[in-house]
């Protein structure tokens, strides 16, 4: 539903506004991000069938992009999985919804976010997004905004992956095809506990 709405918006929206990996053994995951200590945290083998389902790519697939944020940052405490559309015509804007799950917690909490962008392309995208989180103890800690870190953006898969960092917690967000373009733009997310159309 939240595809459908926005892509038909799109438009108006706009006027508004104005890498492949080489296999390689497999490093032991087992020890928690150095970010976050005596935190209940997800393996990789936990995160690999649930990302594979999620964007209906191979588990192979799944298991190489997992390994570069794993071995970048370690285990999640949890992640999102949402979608979201974007557009851009030099300066963009980008909406999304999901859910966050919490190792351990007993339910998922319904998570927004929009931000803009500025990249040197043009056009519209919708894309499915898994992000994993990283060093989030209180989960208002969540409802900010996040700024990309610079030189994050790599391609594994056939997907799109970014760090987004602030306050010590980490966001790693996993795009699948359609929204490969974000690799060619700059900007923040400000994540909410409801929905905003203002992407500033």
């Amino acid at each position: 539903m939240l595809r459908s709405v926005l892509i038909a918006t799109l438009p108006a929206l706009l006027a508004v506004t104005g890498c492949a990996t080489q296999s390689s053994p497999e490093p032991d995951y087992g020890k928690p991000s150095r970010y976050q200590d005596n935190i209940d945290t997800y393996s990789r083998e936990e995160l690999v069938d649930v990302t594979a389902d999620f964007f209906g790519v191979t588990a192979e697939a799944a298991a190489s992009v997992l390994e570069r944020s794993f071995s970048d940052l370690g285990r999640p405490v949890g992640y999102i999985a949402g979608e979201e559309v974007s557009g851009a015509a030099g300066v963009g804007v980008r909406y999304g919804e999901g859910y966050l799950t919490m190792k351990g917690a007993s339910e998922s909490q319904k998570v927004y976010w929009t931000g803009p962008t500025i990249g040197f392309d043009a056009g519209g995208d919708a894309s499915r997004t898994f992000t994993l989180v990283y060093n989030l103890t209180d989960i208002d800690d969540l409802y900010q905004r996040f700024p990309g870190v610079e030189g994050s953006a790599y391609l594994v898969g056939g997907l799109a992956v970014t760090y987004q960092r602030a306050d010590g917690v980490t966001l790693a967000p996993i795009r699948s095809g359609v929204g490969l373009r974000a690799g060619a733009n700059v900007g923040y997310v400000s994540y909410s506990r409801r929905r905003s159309w203002i992407p500033f």
